[in-house]
Formats: structure tokens, sequence, C-alpha cells
């Protein structure tokens, strides 16, 4: 029971960060139709920006406290993810809104490389140790480990998640948005500016992908310009499982996850003697989407993205 529990304590960490992401990518699918390979090297960058402004604050200010640190580091994160993602829209998505999805979806593979390349020129290709900020010293729950960090993971994602569905189903911006998504056009003609509407959405999908970089670092301790290829396709996966075009879809299809990968290779590791196990986890997340794309490709919840006329 202790294994279960520890293992569900691990998964809801990794989902939360896994939806985080996911949010980015089923925002932009909803509003444009395209798939934004590019979103995990946000994350990247914003994880590598952090750990910069980690090490500046750690020397030039000693004796802050790590709460702050970790703070300041997230906030610049996301305003150099936020610029980032709007100039890459800008850039080299919106010139293509108009060509066949094979363009802007090869444009985004491209330009997923070319950040990676970038930021191994910026930051080197060796992996960097992230400072701890946070109490080092777990606590017990039920016989189950959790430390501050990981304390800290849930806490900011459920404030990011109540923040995005707030704004998306309360303000101006959140209709505009609901009124792209049905159809561009139409919405145009109501007063609404789609390229503005779009510009925002990239802008708020960057900023969860730089909280979740930041939290990714903080909680396994590393960053390198490859981090975010494995998560953020990890949060493609995540999209589709639960709906990709649906923000509750991808907050449940990000927890449920990271709890499959995380008590399936928990109790594989225990069932084998160690023979199977944590190095076993990215197939069992692939093997979801697989799954799911040939029983159910519309995901667990469906797409409530209308087909634009």
């Amino acid at each position: 029971m202790d294994i279960l529990l520890q293992q569900i304590i691990n998964g809801l960490v990794l989902g939360s960060m896994y939806a985080l992401v996911a949010l980015g990518y089923t925002m932009v699918y909803g509003i444009i139709n395209l798939i934004n390979f590019a979103h995990g090297e946000v994350l990247m960058i914003g994880a590598l920006t952090s750990w910069t402004i980690v090490g500046l604050i750690q020397e030039s200010m000693p004796g802050t406290p790590g709460w702050m640190i970790l703070l300041i580091a997230m906030l610049v994160a996301c305003v150099v993810a936020a610029v980032l993602n709007f100039s890459i829209e800008k850039i080299a998505y919106r010139p293509l809104r108009n060509s066949p999805r094979l363009a802007p979806l090869i444009t985004a593979i491209g330009m997923s490389i070319l950040l990676q390349t970038l930021a191994m020129i910026i930051w080197k290709p060796n992996y960097k140790s992230y400072p701890t900020l946070l109490a080092a010293e777990p606590f017990q729950v039920a016989g189950a480990v959790i430390t501050v960090t990981q304390v800290m993971v849930l806490g900011v994602t459920a404030i990011c998640l109540s923040i995005l569905l707030y704004v998306v189903h309360r303000t101006r911006l959140g209709r505009a948005m609901r009124a792209t998504a049905e159809n561009p056009s139409v919405a145009s003609l109501m007063g609404v500016k789609p390229d503005t509407v779009i510009s925002a959405t990239f802008i708020i999908g960057a900023v969860l992908a730089a909280v979740a970089g930041v939290m990714f670092a903080a909680n396994y301790g590393t960053v390198q310009h490859t981090m975010g290829f494995l998560p953020g396709l990890k949060a493609f996966t995540a999209a589709v499982l639960g709906g990709i075009g649906n923000l509750g879809g991808a907050v449940v299809g990000g927890l449920l996850l990271g709890l499959i990968e995380s008590i399936g290779s928990g109790y594989l590791g225990v069932l084998t003697g160690g023979v199977l196990g944590s190095h076993y986890t990215d197939i069992l997340g692939f093997l979801v989407l697989v799954l799911i794309l040939i029983l159910r490709p519309s995901g667990l919840l469906g797409e409530r993205v209308a087909d634009r006329a």
C-alpha cells in the first residue's frame, strides 16, 4: 500500500507538469489547428533561463531566501518564454496560416531543432545541476514521502489551472478565444481580432510551459538543452489522451499519463526485481498514445472544437 501511495504522489506531480504543457498544445490546436512541436523547447528555454537567473542572484545577492530566488527566476523565465513564443508565432507560423497543414507542421519541427541548437550554443551541451532552493528534508504522508518541491509543484499547478480556466471562461479575452476557435472569420466580423487572440494564446501557452520547465528543473535537479523534447512529446500524448482542443481533457490526460507512468514503472520494478522499472516509463506513455489513437482517436473527453466553415 505504501508503494501505491508513493507512486500516486509521484504520478500526480509528474502529471501536473504534463498538464501545464499539454494546455499549451491544446489551446493552440483549438484555435488554429496547429500542433506546435516547438512547445517542448519553450519549456527548455524557460528552465535554462531560470537556471541562469538563479546563478546570478546567488552570486550577486547571497543570503536571498530560496523561495524568493525561485519566484524571481520563474517570473523572468515566463517573460522570456512569452517573448520567444510570440516571436515564433509571428515569424514562423503566421505567414503559413493559410498554407497546407503540412507546411506549418514541418516548420514547427524545424523550429524545435533550431531552438535546441541555439540553446546548446548559448548554454553549452553539458548537464547542469539545478540548485536546491527549497527545504530538502522530506516529510511522511501515510507512509509515503513527499518533498517541499513536490508540494510546490502541485500547488503552483493548481493555481495556474484555476487562473487559466477563469481567463478562458470569465473574461473578454477568453470569449474572444472561444469565438476564434469556432470560426475566426465570423469572430472578426463581431469585432474580434484573430491575430491578437492567437498571439495571446501563444503567450499564455509559453507562460505555462515556462512554469512547467522551472518545476521540472527544481524537481529533478538538472537542466540541459534537450530536456524539453521528451516532456513535449509526453504532453502532446496527454493532450491526445484527454481530447486535443479540450482544456479539461488536457488536464485529465496529463494527470492520467503521469499516474500510468509512475504506477506502471513502480510496479514493474517491484514485480521484476528491478529488471524492468523507471527505464521503461517512456514505453508506457507512448503505448497509451498508440492505444488511444486506435481505440478512441478523439480522446477520452472528445473534441469540442467545431469544424471550420
